[in-house]
């Protein structure tokens, strides 16, 4: 029964020897295209934040876990604003922070290969100051001549706005007491009155900013020419800060309040990945898609309200939303997918010729087995041959004796061949042949005949 096992309509052995080159050549081809074509994306990132407790600080950590879902690993880097995450771009310290519309401009951009994610949300200009007893609170930024001002953390991009917002009212920045420590230490500076005021970009998240919103003493500066503003500096959008959504109860704010405000965008390199920039875009939807104080559902991340450049890959998300096959497969695996297709064209092309190579392969495999021994039955053909015709009959009967006992050995060896039952046919013929020679051997000395049938029994 084991012997007829061998016999089978397939063989699997055969067909994997035959077809194996051709299958290791296509899977070094892949390889190496997946480490040389383009390469995978890497799993570290370097994304610059703010300070501690900051909008820019809180989003970093809620991108971070997002990332670490599709397991790339996200390094916050903290800074004091965008001016310092502008600095580590063009360092190269970071891949990707987090920056204030206005920053910078367009003609640096492109000197420094810096490219836009898009914008995030709003960051209004907060400017927070004391009351003063027997005194109106202030309406205009000309009256804060004189004053003690925070303006922002060195290396945040509030000084730098705020000097501009003075200069298209008339206002030098020597002309104030001006001083840029950090939020937090900032805060307390004017909570104990060693300050008139203080300057916040930031978004409404801001736990500083929510806390002043609601300290007795504590006053929010009213922007009642907004809209001039956004005509003069034309990265500041005006936005309103409605009655009561500090707090409906308690009625916080008692009426709303103009504001003016850059956007707070993603900026990367240019040469960051581009899987990983859809993946950023993709965070950022999740993140910053909903309703918030001053924007609407689905208003945010967009590509609108930045004056960098926005990379192509993040233009064709806020277009197209997510590429095709990362909406039903997993990041990896539609990106591995996404950077192989150009290779699998290329080995369709391929394996449509090296298809027609293994059928002959594994055809001549098989047979191979077989015909190997027909070079045998040759060989003891070639002996009988040699041998002279007037040779003595005792001659003639040795060297019969000798390609008997050879024969009857290749007979062995040909018994203990397995093939596939379709070439079952070849293997008989071969049978059948070495009893064609042998009846040759006993015709020259049929005196052989007798030891024949004996070596048979």
């Amino acid at each position: 029964m084991n012997r007829i096992r061998k016999f089978t309509n397939f063989s699997v052995r055969d067909l994997l020897a035959s077809a194996g080159p051709t299958v290791l050549a296509i899977a070094a081809i892949c390889v190496a295209a997946y480490l040389i074509v383009d390469p995978a994306p890497p799993r570290k990132v370097v994304l610059g934040t703010g300070q501690d407790n900051s909008a820019y600080d809180v989003f970093g950590k809620k991108y971070a876990a997002a990332l670490k879902g599709e397991k790339i690993a996200v390094t916050l880097q903290p800074s004091h604003g965008s001016r310092e995450n502008l600095r580590l771009l063009k360092e190269g310290k970071v891949d990707i922070a987090f920056m204030q519309s206005g920053t910078t401009d367009e003609a640096a951009v492109e000197r420094e290969g810096l490219v836009s994610l898009g914008s995030l949300f709003i960051e209004p200009v907060w400017l927070f100051l004391r009351e003063a007893p027997g005194k109106a609170p202030l309406t205009q930024l000309t009256q804060l001549r004189g004053m003690k001002i925070n303006i922002g953390a060195k290396g945040s991009g509030a000084p730098r706005l705020f000097r501009q917002i003075l200069d298209v009212n008339g206002v030098a920045a020597t002309d104030l007491q001006v001083s840029q420590l950090d939020n937090t230490p900032a805060t307390v500076e004017l909570l104990e009155g060693r300050v008139d005021g203080m300057v916040f970009a930031a978004a409404p998240d801001d736990p500083l900013i929510q806390m002043l919103l609601q300290t007795p003493g504590i006053y929010l500066f009213d922007f009642t020419q907004a809209e001039a503003y956004t005509r003069r500096l034309p990265f500041l959008t005006h936005v309103t800060l409605p009655r009561g959504i500090v707090d409906l109860g308690r009625d916080i704010p008692a009426r709303d309040y103009h504001l003016i405000a850059p956007t707070a965008t993603l900026v990367a390199r240019e040469d960051l990945h581009p899987a990983l920039i859809e993946l950023y875009v993709q965070a950022a939807a999740k993140i910053h898609g909903g309703a918030g104080w001053f924007s609407q559902q689905g208003q945010f991340p967009s590509a609108k309200y930045t004056e960098i450049p926005v990379a192509e890959e993040a233009a064709k998300f806020y277009k197209d939303g997510p590429p095709f096959l990362q909406r039903y497969m997993s990041f990896w695996l539609a990106n591995f997918l996404d950077r192989m297709w150009v290779l699998v064209v290329a080995l369709g092309a391929l394996i449509l010729p090296l298809s027609k190579v293994v059928p002959p392969l594994y055809v001549w495999r098989i047979r191979s087995r077989i015909y190997r021994w027909y070079g045998q039955l040759r060989s003891v053909e070639q002996a009988l041959e040699e041998v002279p015709k007037d040779a003595p009959p005792e001659h003639r009967r040795d060297v019969g004796k000798v390609q008997l006992a050879r024969l009857n050995d290749i007979e062995d060896c040909v018994n203990q061949i397995s093939v596939p039952l379709s070439f079952a046919d070849d293997l008989y013929g071969l049978r059948s042949h070495i009893q064609f020679v042998r009846q040759r051997i006993l015709g020259q000395s049929p005196e052989l005949q007798h030891e024949s049938t004996v070596i048979a029994e």
